[in-house]
């Protein structure tokens, strides 16, 4: 398999899809009144004229962004098709695989729990997987695994909602950590049937369970609370919620989340049922878009190993909006409370243990909340994340504004979505404020 299209991600291609959140900060002036006063439906000149730059020249088949102001309908523009060989047009309930858009979503179902007193947010996480009471950490980050010192401190819920815990991710470490993750089956999600793909050839762990059993007999890679470093603390953090709610992973989310905001088209494997809404995903390489994931023939038909709380959710722009509504209406959505707004101001502040170091990580010059991305400063009010498939979601609770993006390629740096989108984003808001 060439190298081109392997989706093994590197660190700077990981770290790419936290970066966006600071093209935001253009928008600190805006007169917001205003904004909210123009007519709801806008031309997004900026944001169409990105997608029509890709799909135009098929560089992507199709691409959806979901534009939201205030509590009004999302505005949808679609362009292209589920497949460069598939007729159907794109649209608001097509299906995506959104990845690390996941982790939102799972930061916040550890929030309802957190609110209502069964979790703590800097509770050991010991208290409720033993096996993490006593950890090894690595005397040097990706170094020997078998030169080790102990944890100075415990593993908390809070370190695992903001990547401190000092876990490490197949896709971001080197050496034998990286090995051991890989031979563990601790791997941080699923792309395609086909094996290559740049994957490891090891079978994942079979259960959520039994995932998190063989990660707290690995080595941790950084003293917990000291570094931020992406990881697969959300998908830990999947069993920490099965376990502090005494319900399955995904029937928690079902049961709290999906089932009050309305989100029918969110999931885990996809029914038969909705098959035909699912896009076909593509690796990139020289000669433009090459068949990674087929819909037709996806693995997220399939049931996967576990629900992978960091990367495993399917999704279409109507429902994840319907999210981002969710925590713009400080958890009311439709009329209904779904979360308090203590726990959706909690989650979407600045939740990074004091004196962690994040420079040159996916939290630098801002902060880190429930599973996303905050905004400080200029940026304030601003929470979300990316996918490594192109997807990328983000709530502004100061200026009103709901904005996400979709479409199906990797690896996520091989175009510039992550970073263009925000930017035209920005600039409609500030031609809007400025009357253009």
């Amino acid at each position: 398999m060439p190298a081109e299209f392997q989706v093994e991600l590197t660190r700077r291609r990981l770290l790419s899809s936290g970066l966006w959140l600071g093209a935001g900060a253009g928008l600190a002036g805006m007169p917001l009144a205003r904004a909210l006063a123009q007519p709801a439906q806008l031309p997004w000149t900026n944001v169409t004229g990105l997608i029509d730059g890709y799909v135009g020249p098929r560089k992507l088949a199709g691409a959806v962004a979901a534009m939201g102001r205030g509590f009004d309908p999302a505005q949808i523009i679609a362009r292209g098709t589920h497949a460069l060989d598939n007729p159907v047009p794109m649209g608001a309930d097509s299906l995506f695989r959104i990845y690390s858009m996941t982790k939102p979503i799972t930061g916040m179902a550890a929030m309802i729990l957190i609110d209502e007193g069964k979790l703590g947010l800097d509770q050991p996480i010991a208290d409720l997987l033993p096996k993490f009471a006593k950890m090894q950490v690595q005397a040097v980050p990706d170094g020997s695994i078998t030169e080790l010192v102990p944890a100075a401190r415990a593993i908390t819920v809070r370190h695992l909602l903001t990547h401190t815990a000092g876990l490490g991710y197949s896709i971001i470490q080197n050496g034998p950590i990286k090995t051991a993750y890989e031979r563990a089956g601790v791997v941080p999600g699923q792309v395609s049937r086909t094996q290559a793909r740049g994957l490891p050839d090891v079978p994942t762990a079979p259960s959520l369970a039994e995932s998190a059993d063989r990660l707290g007999d690995l080595p941790l890679v950084y003293q917990p609370g000291t570094q931020g470093s992406y990881s697969v603390s959300l998908d830990l953090l999947g069993r920490v919620i099965e376990l502090a709610s005494g319900q399955s992973f995904e029937g928690f989310l079902q049961d709290r989340i999906f089932g009050p905001c309305g989100m029918d088209s969110t999931f885990f494997r996809v029914p038969a049922a909705a098959a035909a809404r699912l896009t076909d995903n593509y690796g990139v390489d020289k000669t433009g878009l090459v068949p990674l994931d087929p819909a037709g023939n996806s693995i997220y038909l399939d049931p996967p190993a576990f629900p992978f709380g960091g990367a495993g959710l399917v999704s279409s722009p109507r429902d994840y909006d319907r999210f981002l509504l969710m925590l713009l209406g400080k958890g009311v959505l439709g009329g209904q409370r779904v979360m308090s707004e203590r726990a959706v101001t909690l989650g979407t502040s600045n939740l990074l243990p004091e004196g962690a170091a994040t420079a040159g990580t996916m939290a630098d010059s801002a902060g880190f909340g429930a599973g996303g991305r905050v905004g400080l400063g200029n940026g304030a009010g601003q929470f979300g994340w990316g996918g490594a498939a192109g997807t990328v979601a983000m709530v502004d609770s100061v200026r009103g504004l709901r904005a996400s993006f979709y479409t199906q390629y990797m690896p996520s740096n091989a175009y510039s979505l992550h970073a263009d989108f925000p930017k035209a984003v920005a600039a409609d808001m500030i031609a809007l404020a400025k009357g253009a």
